[in-house]
């Protein structure tokens, strides 16, 4: 605990470091503390350039960067919460010292130039990096690195965008991918402490200013459902589109990789001339969507260059999130349909700046697939809880629309195209890559669902295993019943307690006999048991049981 406070001091001390050098490279290079607020205006350092200084700042920027990442830490590149995603999974929560360091100036040096990236992708990777830097130098056990690199997230989170909620729920649901007292307990910790801080110095103030909306139709949540639904579609496509320009930026450069942000970055400055409001995060035009600034067809205009511009930071080896464009395309999206919409139904359809706000949640779950995350934030990030049930519908159905169009997000696709599986087993793991039908034991003699507690804990007691199948009369498998549950029945009033092991018995996540051992892995991990039953692919019955001891025996086998 005392670890992660400090861990959310370094994430909090971090965040206001790395606005800093944004703001400074924004600056230094625009004229301006943020062009996206005035897009098209001349830099004052440079006036005899007028707007066209726009494509001369991503080639310097890219000059800069450039070398920086490609020569002292190369997972420095692109928008970070991937790499940490994988350290977390695969690599024991080990990431280099220097990524912090790096990640700071290159992001800012690239969004300072005019890269149209988010911020949140650096901040989780540098708030990353100190906690692991921090658990490195203590020493402390795998799993409570893994848990301090969570707070280095959710502090990176929490101070960035005075969002500490989110920056809990960022960490747990994204970066650790399960959910625990001790995990809830350390990244609350992590993430005050950096909000403090963050506080202190940014001040308390919500990320977008907006009316209150209020829900006055019933109508309305069918609008909000099928806006929820097209946003899925349009954040899988982000995710795809990203992707795709990024290899075609592959295919194209044939030169190093230091140079390559330097000459990328001159297409860049040709679209950021075309549409300047592309420079930089982009808070500012998304704040102005939100409150109905912009008509249809810019909007449009403006979403689909967001997409392109993205893409191209990230493909031509820039540095910065994905988080931040997926609202702005989100909003962009949503104000769009609210004005659309409320030509139709002008009467019931309500405020534009509402559907705007639902967008941007919505198009975040579409593409990172984490709605607890993209609910919370939504209401931290612009302090309006009217909106709460409009914008939950619309997440819920854009995450279930997006898992039904893909398996993978915009994080996880990063990775698995290098392929990297995060379920899969590890490159050169000696445990993994074997089948569960490899390694499994013979299936230990079930109970019968009808066994009383006193003959299912005799018989517990002298299996050599803490958990036991049940199968119904018929001879049916039902679940698993383990000797900590039926101790736990045994303690109860005997009036309240369950008579038979049948009512104790509950089916653990599914192991099957062809599948991968690095799959089943999590399933045994997080099972209740030493153990549990392999069942076959076909008619779903019990025909093995794993156990940790005979997943280790996997060792021997590929030896």
């Amino acid at each position: 605990m005392a670890l992660a406070v400090v861990v959310g001091a370094g994430a909090g001390a971090g965040s206001v470091v790395f606005r800093w050098c944004i703001t400074t490279f924004t600056h230094l290079l625009s004229g301006h503390a943020d062009y996206s607020a005035s897009p098209g205006a001349d830099n004052p350092h440079l006036p005899w350039l007028g707007p066209y200084f726009v494509l001369f700042a991503p080639v310097l920027g890219g000059l800069l960067y450039g070398p920086l990442v490609n020569r002292f830490a190369k997972e420095a590149r692109g928008h970070g919460v991937p790499e940490v995603m994988l350290a977390v999974a695969q690599r024991g929560g080990r990431i280099s010292p220097k990524v912090a360091v790096v990640k700071t100036l290159a992001s800012a040096l690239c969004i300072g130039s005019g890269g149209s990236v988010g911020r949140e992708g650096p901040i989780v990777q540098i708030g990353s990096a100190l906690g692991s830097t921090l658990g490195r130098v203590t020493k402390v056990t795998e799993g409570r690195l893994k848990l301090l690199v969570a707070c280095g997230a959710a502090g990176g989170i929490a101070a960035t965008f005075n969002a500490p909620l989110a920056g809990v729920f960022f960490a747990m649901e994204l970066i650790l991918g399960t959910f625990s007292a001790e995990a809830f307990g350390a990244t609350v910790l992590a993430s005050v402490t950096a909000s403090i801080i963050g506080r202190a110095t940014f001040g308390d103030t919500a990320f977008l200013h907006l009316p209150d909306f209020h829900v006055d139709h019933l109508t309305q949540y069918g609008l909000f459902a099928a806006l929820g639904i097209g946003a899925a579609v349009v954040g899988v496509g982000f995710s795809r589109f990203l992707y795709l320009l990024e290899d075609a930026c592959d295919w194209l450069w044939r030169g190093p990789e230091w140079l390559r942000p330097a000459i990328g970055g001159l297409a860049l400055g040709l679209l950021l001339l075309a549409l300047p409001q592309m420079y930089g995060v982009g808070y500012p035009v998304l704040q102005k969507a939100t409150e109905g600034g912009y008509a249809v067809g810019f909007l449009l205009l403006l979403l689909v260059g967001k997409m392109l511009a993205t893409s191209l930071t990230i493909g031509i080896g820039g540095s910065g999130g994905v988080f931040a464009p997926s609202l702005f395309i989100g909003a962009m999206l949503g104000s769009a349909y609210g004005i659309g919409v409320h030509h139709l139904l002008p009467h019931s359809a309500g405020a534009v700046g509402a559907y705007a706000l639902v967008g941007m949640g919505a198009v975040f779950a579409g593409a990172a697939r984490a709605p607890i995350t993209a609910v919370v934030i939504l209401f931290e990030l612009t302090g309006e809880y009217s909106i709460i049930l409009p914008l939950m519908l619309a997440i819920v159905l854009a995450t279930a629309v997006s898992r039904l169009i893909s398996p993978d997000t915009i994080y996880t696709l990063k990775l698995r195209r290098r392929g990297i599986d995060l379920e899969g087993p590890a490159p050169g793991a000696r445990i993994g890559t074997q089948h569960v039908d490899a390694v499994m034991e013979p299936l230990p003699s079930p109970l019968s669902a009808s066994t009383t507690l006193a003959d299912s804990a005799d018989l517990l007691s002298l299996s050599g295993h803490g958990a036991l199948p049940v199968v119904d009369d018929t001879g049916h498998y039902v679940g698993v019943v383990t000797a900590q549950s039926v101790a736990e029945a045994l303690a109860e009033q005997p009036e309240n307690a369950p008579t038979q092991v049948g009512q104790l018995a509950e089916a653990p996540a599914q192991v099957t006999a062809d599948q991968p051992l690095a799959q089943a892995m999590h399933a045994l991990l997080s099972a209740a048991g030493t153990g549990v039953p392999v069942l076959d692919s076909e008619q779903g019955k019990p025909v093995g049981w794993l156990s940790h001891q005979s997943a280790l025996r996997a060792v021997h086998t590929a030896s």
